[in-house]
């Protein structure tokens, strides 16, 4: 659906010159206030709790995003691949690809990998340690009290923490947080093969106990140093060869395949969807794996 379309937008835009004039009077005599959030939930691979703010501060969202993004991007490491312009997904998986080619030896040498999953990423993010972060790179007053409001509009618990999942500006600030550790990796540690989607990471490695002992360098630096905790559940250290459960596909030396759930969500999409919008979008999406068999049974939903 058009956003144009939806009720707040609309009402919004009856008054919008006078809207966004007060707007910015606020800003300028720093008596904004952010508003309240309106949550639901969805199911995107797992249940997620989404709060959506209102359409003034969303407006304001996007133009925190627009200006600053560009500054931040120059300053993050090139294998962080989360929203961010010409990464993603896809250009993730085809970086592990690389990774695992160099590490194996063009697969004459065992490649060892590394994955992590932090817990409770969005809920985790401290906003004290944000702040203090934002600080060492912006230095206009302005700015960081604007900041500030944005951040804390949201808490996840009684202390000051976590960021929701439904603000433009959460997808910036996440990254800016994550950068922290981005660049203890690259550059204390000098880890060649990392990369970083979100709060999922991995490392490469032709040497099993060399990451045994940098996942204790990572946690102590996460506990410490950003208040946030592995998902214990979601360590692991496997060979390349037994498979790697990687953004949605298991990957192998010379081949990847969709992950299994992922798979079952995508029939059940399109068992209640078959509008060829979707089907093309899976098609799409199917092109970065191994999948001729799944595209085939694609295809013949369309019949």
């Amino acid at each position: 659906m058009d956003k144009k379309s939806k009720k707040d937008v609309a009402e919004y835009s009856v008054y919008l010159s006078s809207s966004i004039f007060y707007l910015y009077k606020d800003l300028k005599e720093r008596n904004y206030k952010h508003g309240g959030y309106e949550s639901f939930k969805i199911n995107d691979t797992k249940p997620r709790d989404i709060h959506k703010a209102t359409v003034r501060d969303r407006l304001l969202h996007h133009a925190i995003y627009r200006i600053l993004y560009p500054f931040f991007d120059k300053k993050f490491i090139f294998d962080s691949y989360s929203c961010r312009y010409l990464k993603g997904t896809h250009k993730a998986l085809n970086r592990f690809r690389y990774f695992s080619r160099k590490v194996s030896k063009n697969n004459n040498r065992v490649c060892w990998v590394l994955k992590c999953d932090i817990r409770k990423f969005f809920a985790s993010i401290d906003h004290e340690i944000l702040i203090q972060i934002l600080k060492r790179h912006i230095s206009d007053a302005d700015t960081i009290f604007l900041f500030k409001k944005v951040i804390d509009s949201f808490n996840s618990d009684i202390l000051k923490k976590g960021l929701p999942l439904g603000n433009l500006t959460s997808q910036l600030l996440v990254n800016i947080y994550m950068n922290e550790f981005d660049q203890y990796i690259k550059h204390d540690l000098k880890i060649k093969y990392y990369l970083r989607y979100a709060d999922d990471f991995v490392v490469l490695s032709d040497c099993r106990e060399d990451l045994k002992k940098l996942l204790i360098l990572i946690e102590d630096f996460l506990r410490v140093k950003l208040k946030l905790t592995l998902h214990p559940n979601k360590i692991s250290i496997k060979t390349l060869s037994s498979g790697i459960d990687f953004l949605g596909w298991v990957n192998f030396p010379n081949h990847r395949v969709l992950r299994t759930s992922t798979k079952k969500r995508m029939f059940r999409k399109l068992a209640m969807n078959t509008k060829n919008e979707s089907l093309f979008s899976y098609m799409g999406m199917l092109k970065h794996g191994n999948t001729h068999n799944l595209m085939v049974k694609i295809s013949q939903m369309q019949k």
